[in-house]
């Protein structure tokens, strides 16, 4: 789905844009079901894939009921097609496309396993910390749910406009737990900030500048979301060719 022009404002103008039921629901269940099986073990993971546990497991505050619920995140899906899929489906492409262009790479990919009985929190932050690549208007995030994502079990907080602003230090939050590279700042303007809760299917575009982060899941079961960011093929690194990089993959032109 192409993006109307006033999406594209409202994009541009608050940093976000929620596309309700983008991902139609057959293919989000069979994206849900490949994590499932690559998290707990029943499928082999591809070499560059990473399963992050969660650090009140790693350290022992938290005994998980299964092997799932001691899982943070699963990084890196570029090299395991069912998940990577997630990253080509054609709605979600088209949407980006609206945004930055046509000739796209994706860049970093992720499915987050919020499981319930765990601290939890991703304190505010912005994504471009992670990235070297710039412009970051050239640069988008994606993040779609895999069902109910709410105020309960720890959905999405935004800063509307934030990312207008610079990109800001960040540091270890001062918590008892925080999950590894988990980094977060304090913005002026918190009271500002918005959740952004959705439904299954419902697909948040972001702006690598753009404040966000996540509270606690105090629901009984896990709250996750499967991720990928974007850039447009003429953005630059100051190190190196990023286009090679071993997480970039060329987006096939639609035409």
């Amino acid at each position: 789905m192409r993006l109307s022009s006033s999406q594209i404002e409202r994009y541009w103008e608050q940093g976000y844009l929620l596309l309700p039921g983008l991902v139609p629901e057959r293919r989000l269940a069979a994206y849900e079901d490949r994590f499932v099986a690559l998290a707990g073990g029943e499928v082999a993971l591809a070499p560059a894939m990473n399963i992050m546990r969660d650090v009140m497991v790693v350290k022992g505050a938290v005994t998980p009921a299964t092997p799932l619920h001691g899982v943070n995140k699963l990084i890196n899906l570029e090299d395991d097609a069912p998940l990577y899929g997630y990253t080509l489906e054609p709605g979600l492409l088209s949407a980006v496309r609206s945004l930055i262009g046509d000739d796209l790479y994706s860049i970093a990919t992720n499915v987050f396993n919020k499981p319930p009985g765990v601290d939890g929190r991703h304190p505010l932050h912005q994504d471009l910390r992670y990235f070297r690549i710039r412009p970051a208007d050239r640069i988008i995030g994606t993040w779609t749910a895999f069902d109910a994502s709410n105020r309960e079990n720890g959905c999405l907080a935004v800063i509307p406009g934030s990312h207008k602003g610079p990109l800001l230090d960040h540091g270890d939050p001062d918590w008892e737990y925080v999950n590894v590279g988990f980094f977060g700042i304090e913005p002026d303007g918190l009271n500002e900030r918005i959740h952004v809760p959705m439904a299954a299917g419902d697909t948040l575009l972001f702006h690598p500048l753009l404040i966000h982060g996540s509270g606690h899941n105090r629901s009984p079961g896990f709250r996750r979301a499967i991720s990928s960011h974007y850039a447009a093929a003429d953005c630059e690194s100051p190190v190196r060719d990023w286009r090679v990089g071993k997480q970039a993959r060329l987006i096939a032109d639609p035409s």
